[in-house]
């Protein structure tokens, strides 16, 4: 994936979560700022501060975790996504719906890879949620092209 304002390193490599067959899960390209948007309305007590909140430790690890160099490939962000009610008077009457995505797995590599730079990048989600996960925070079409062309360049890994 490409990072646009990253000073150690121009990419990162993200492996799949489940890759044995039959898993039942999807890979959806992601717009990174879509993404977070519906991330920030879950509810769970945990939502990430951001990223220039986090002690300097927690930065330094994350950046070595994602560096492309290292011969570990890190996995990518797994989350899920459901829908309710928007707020205001459409949400009321039921008219109106808003994504909220909770992270299974992932959301430092998320938050990091936003503040990054990153445009889009692929998180893994359960098959009856792709579409819906597409539909509220897919990446643009020129998103894939731009993500092939790197993963061509720096030598496989998406």
């Amino acid at each position: 994936m490409p990072l646009q304002e990253h000073s150690w390193y121009d990419h990162v490599r993200l492996k799949r979560v489940f890759v044995t067959d039959g898993t039942r899960h999807q890979v959806v390209l992601v717009d990174v700022r879509k993404l977070l948007v519906c991330a920030d309305r879950d509810n769970t007590d945990y939502v990430l501060k951001p990223v220039a909140e986090w002690h300097s430790g927690k930065v330094r690890g994350i950046r070595e975790f994602l560096d492309p160099d290292n011969t570990r490939v890190p996995q990518m962000p797994y989350v899920t996504i459901s829908t309710r009610r928007a707020p205001g008077l459409l949400g009321w009457v039921g008219l109106e719906r808003e994504g909220v995505v909770a992270f299974r797995n992932g959301q430092h590599r998320a938050r990091y890879l936003a503040e990054a730079g990153a445009r889009w990048f692929p998180v893994e989600v359960h098959e009856r949620e792709a579409l819906l996960l597409r539909e509220l925070c897919g990446a643009a079409d020129d998103a894939r092209t731009v993500v092939r062309a790197t993963s061509l360049n720096s030598g496989g890994g998406v």
